[in-house]
C-alpha cells in the first residue's frame, strides 16, 4: 500500500463493528506515517517499541522492551507473531502501510504468552481472511485465552513446511523454550529464522540491528534475559541449539529486542555458555543487615575473597535488583548468602531473593550461609534450607554470631572468604 512521493492511501480496518479509516499521506509536512522497516526484500517489522514498561513478571526492564512482529507479503501474505494487547491499534496500522489487512492469508503464532498474542484477537477482526498457523499447544492455549473457536487453524509439528510463494516456512518446535507451544520459524530462500524468545533481550531502542548498537551494552541485556527468562531450561535448550546452529543462517530475529544479523556467532557461543551455567572465578556476597551485624559478617567474607584475579561483589539486597543479581548468579563460582534473624526466621528480602534464585534452577556453584541473631537463631539456618534446595554445593554448616560479630567471628569469615575465593579460582 505503499505509493509514490504525493500519493494517499486509506485503509479500513474493522473494530469492534466499527470501521476505523487510516490516512496515509505521504506529503512532505504533512501527516506523516513512519517509514516502514524492511528487514529483508518483502520482509517488514511490524511491532512495537515498549519504552515505558519496567516490571515482566518480576524481571525489571530498565531499558523498556519490545514486542516484534513481522510482516512477510509473497504469493501468500504472512504476520509473523503480534504484540501486546495495548499495541494492537498500532500493529494493524503497520501493516496497513504495507498491505490491506484483509489481504493476510496467515497469522503465525509463534508463542501463545499475552506480550505476543495479546492482540489476536483484534488482529484477527481486522484480518478475517487469516488462518491461524500455531502447534497444538499453541492453538489450545489462544483458545484457552482468547475463544477463538471462529479461527480458523493449522497446525504444524516438527519437520512441516509450507510454501507461501517464492519463499518457504519451516516450522522448529522448541517446547519450553520457554512454554510448551513455543515455535522457530526458518525461511530458507532468506537465511532467516524466527527464534521467538530465543536470543532475545528487554532492551527498547530506536536501532533495529545488533550491529547499530554498543556492543557491551547488547550482550548484558542478552545474559541479563537468559538469566531471568531461560536459565532454568538450559537442558533444553541445549538440544536446541544444534537444530539452529545446522541451518544456514544470515539473520535472526526474536521476539524481543534487537535482530541479529553480524553477531550471530557471538550470541550462539554465549547461549551454549550460558546453558552450561559454568562458573568462573566470580564470588557473590549477598546479604541483608538489621544493625550491621551481618553486615560485617558479609564485609569480612569480601575482604578474604577479594585476592587477584577474583571478581568479588558484595550485594546489599536492600539497594540492589534481583534481576541484575540473578544476572551475576548465572556465571558466578560461589554464591554466599547472609541474613540476621527476623521472627525465628530470615530477612523478607533474603527470602524474596532465595525464592526468585531457587525457580531459575542455577547449577555449578558452591556457597554457604551466614547471620548475626540475639535471643533465638533461626535465619542462617532458614537460608542453608533454601541454598539446598537451589542446588548450591554447600562448603560448611551456617556460620553464625550473637548480635555484634567479635574478632574471631570476623576472622573465620575471612578465612572463609579466601577458601571460598582459591577453590572458584581453581575451576
Amino acid at each position: 500500500m505503499y505509493g509514490g512521493k504525493g500519493k494517499k492511501f486509506h485503509s479500513s480496518v474493522k473494530r469492534k463493528g466499527i470501521y476505523i479509516k487510516i490516512k496515509i499521506d505521504n506529503h512532505q509536512g504533512g501527516t506523516t506515517m513512519p517509514k516502514a522497516i524492511e528487514v529483508k526484500d518483502g520482509i517488514y517489522y511490524v511491532g512495537h517499541k515498549d519504552w515505558i514498561v519496567r516490571n515482566f513478571h518480576g524481571y525489571t526492564t530498565s531499558r523498556g522492551s519490545s514486542y516484534n512482529a513481522y510482516l512477510i507479503r509473497d504469493e501468500k501474505n504472512v504476520l509473523v507473531d503480534t504484540v501486546k494487547a495495548p499495541y494492537a491499534e498500532e500493529l494493524i496500522e503497520n501493516v496497513s502501510r504495507i498491505i490491506d489487512p484483509s489481504k493476510i492469508d496467515f497469522v503465525l503464532s509463534n508463542h501463545t504468552e499475552p506480550d505476543h498474542s495479546g492482540s489476536m484477537p483484534a488482529v484477527m477482526e481486522a484480518m478475517p481472511n487469516a488462518t491461524v498457523i500455531a502447534t497444538a499447544a499453541g492453538e489450545k492455549g489462544l483458545k484457552k485465552y482468547y475463544g477463538g473457536d471462529d479461527w480458523k487453524f493449522q497446525v504444524v509439528k516438527n519437520g512441516d513446511s509450507m510454501s507461501i510463494g517464492k519463499r518457504s516456512l519451516v516450522f522448529v518446535p522448541t517446547p519450553m523454550v520457554h512454554w510448551p507451544d513455543s515455535l522457530a520459524t526458518y525461511v530458507p530462500e532468506e537465511k532467516l529464522i524466527f527464534t521467538m524468545d530465543a536470543f532475545g533481550q528487554h532492551f527498547a531502542t530506536s536501532s533495529y540491528y545488533d550491529d547499530e548498537v554498543d556492543y557491551s551494552e547488547l550482550m548484558l541485556e542478552a545474559k541479563k534475559y537468559y538469566a531471568n527468562i531461560v536459565m532454568h531450561l538450559g537442558n533444553v535448550i541445549k538440544k536446541v541449539l544444534p537444530a539452529v546452529e545446522a541451518l544456514d543462517i544470515d539473520m535472526m530475529a526474536p521476539s524481543h529486542g534487537l535482530i541479529w544479523r553480524k553477531h550471530i556467532p557471538d550470541i550462539i557461543a554465549r547461549y551454549k555458555a550460558w546453558t552450561e551455567c559454568k562458573p568462573s572465578a566470580k564470588v557473590l556476597v549477598i546479604y541483608d543487615s538489621m544493625w550491621h551485624s551481618t553486615e560485617m559478617m558479609a564485609h569480612a567474607i569480601y575482604d578474604g575473597a577479594n585476592k587477584t584475579g577474583i571478581n568479588v561483589r558484595l550485594i546489599d539486597l536492600k539497594s540492589n535488583d534481583l534481576t541484575d543479581i540473578v544476572t551475576d548468579v548465572l556465571d558466578a563460582g560461589a554464591v554466599i548468602v547472609g541474613s540476621p534473624t527476623l521472627n525465628n526466621g530470615m530477612m523478607p528480602t533474603v527470602s524474596a531473593f532465595l525464592t526468585y534464585m531457587k525457580g531459575l534452577k542455577p547449577t555449578n556453584k558452591i556457597g554457604f550461609a551466614f547471620g548475626s541473631h540475639g535471643w533465638a537463631g533461626g535465619g542462617a539456618k532458614a537460608v542453608n534450607e533454601e541454598l539446598v534446595k537451589t542446588g548450591i554445593e554447600i562448603v560448611r554448616d551456617p556460620l553464625t554470631c550473637v548480635f555484634r560479630p567479635e574478632q574471631q567471628v570476623l576472622d573465620e569469615c575471612i578465612q572463609l572468604g579466601s577458601g571460598i575465593a582459591d577453590r572458584v579460582a581453581a575451576l
